[in-house]
């Protein structure tokens, strides 16, 4: 699929760049002629102008001279009058060209079998005729066609690269969806697989099940591998929630100094159970624009990580700081470093760094749905890694002073006493 819509965009810009080159030529071409025209018009009328019996005249403006004659027809006797050339080779020739001219119901135009361009004079008792080969013309046509068409075919060719490179550029994002997209389904495919594989394992020998004292415990796995399914489920449309386009709610004003707090309290005990013990030092007031609720589980995903693959005994440090226009939460763990191209795949859909899946609880999908959230508040997650520690950084903006978003949707309890109170 990817590479035939590769080669669909690079028809289609050939095609286009194609017509565009062929219009450019055709207009090039159209004003080249009309040129050539406008100088034989301008020859014929000079000698139309010209007394009879003046030959060899420099009617072209020091130009190349193009080749013409006049012919003046008196009492029904036609004869050559003029001109830098000494017209046909033989009377009969000249004779069929007069009368040709003679023919058409225009004073001027082109005589196409002998390749003259003419302007016709009469005055009653006199007639004169002015022709000029129009040989010179058409061959310079030629040439220049065929030099036009040399340089843009050869246009065409680095431009044929050019949109080879494009299309490799343009198809790129196309092509990591594309590619997360069979991730994703073969990972949803494995998470789904275990859980299920347990469940009919269990409905099978719940069937054939003789002894008494089993069918509990086999009942037990069912409930117990439903509920891994249902919160396998629920992470997936909430990731699903949060990176689709439309918000449900309006953004409201956040006291993020209130949100991260929560969050700390609410881990504490959890990391104290793990023996990792949590510090905190959040700079209060920091006001920023979203969705409280989220921003809760973006806080809450980066604990749970920094609780979960933080090394034994080590300090869980989060905080939250002023920088500049922006807010910045820093959660980090101690441990061992991860490899910078294990880092910047954190953030994708059921990705563990671990080599073994099932070695942590949960199912890669936390850090995917704390980016979507990230981004959805206008915010940048980022993770760094070095020997000292793990830490995920969070940068958003800060609602800045007079910019009070109506409504107050978003605010915790902790802020709107403080609003209280002010």
């Amino acid at each position: 699929m990817i590479r035939k819509l590769r080669l669909k965009f690079t028809a289609i810009f050939m095609g286009l760049t194609t017509v565009f080159v062929a219009v450019l030529l055709s207009a090039a071409l159209v004003s080249a002629r009309d040129n050539l025209e406008q100088r034989s018009m301008s020859i014929l009328r000079r000698a139309m102008n010209t007394p009879p019996g003046r030959y060899s005249m420099d009617l072209d403006d020091g130009r190349a001279a193009l080749p013409y004659f006049t012919v003046d027809i008196l009492g029904g006797e036609f004869y050559l009058s003029g001109g830098n050339t000494s017209g046909p080779e033989d009377t009969e020739t000249l004779e069929a060209i007069v009368n040709d001219c003679l023919s058409q119901e225009e004073t001027e135009g082109v005589l196409a079998d002998y390749s003259l361009r003419y302007l016709h004079k009469e005055s009653g008792w006199h007639d004169r005729m002015v022709f000029v080969d129009m040989s010179m013309e058409r061959a310079t046509l030629r040439d220049l066609f065929a030099s036009w068409l040399l340089i843009a075919l050869t246009a065409l060719l680095p431009l044929l690269g050019l949109s080879i490179l494009l299309s490799v550029w343009a198809v790129a994002p196309v092509e990591r969806a594309w590619g997360q997209q069979r991730q994703f389904l073969s990972d949803a495919s494995h998470e789904l697989k275990t859980p299920l594989t347990v469940i009919l394992s269990n409905a099978d020998l719940l069937d054939g099940a003789d002894l008494p004292d089993r069918p509990r415990r086999w009942a037990d796995n069912i409930r117990s591998e439903a509920r891994r399914m249902r919160t396998l489920v629920e992470e997936m449309l909430s990731l699903a929630r949060v990176e689709s386009a439309e918000r449900e709610a309006v953004m409201g004003e956040v006291s993020l100094s209130d949100v991260a707090a929560d969050c700390a309290l609410s881990f504490e005990p959890v990391a104290f159970e793990a023996g990792k013990p949590l510090q905190y030092e959040i700079a209060p007031g920091v006001m920023t624009a979203g969705d409280g609720e989220k921003l809760r589980r973006l806080v809450s995903v980066l604990l749970d990580n920094a609780i979960k693959y933080g090394a034994d005994g080590g300090t869980i440090v989060l905080t939250l700081e002023r920088t500049g226009r922006e807010a910045r939460l820093t959660v980090s763990n101690p441990g061992e470093p991860i490899p910078p191209e294990k880092l910047s795949r954190l953030f994708e859909r059921f990705y563990r760094g671990d080599v073994s899946r099932g070695e942590q609880s949960g199912f890669g999908l936390g850090l995917s749905i704390a980016a979507a959230i990230a981004r959805e508040h206008r915010g940048t997650l980022r993770a760094e890694s070095d020997e000292v520690s793990t830490r995920f950084l969070y940068a958003m903006p800060l609602v800045r002073p007079g910019k009070r978003r109506p409504g107050g949707e978003g605010k915790t309890p902790a802020s709107e006493e403080a609003a209280q109170n002010e």
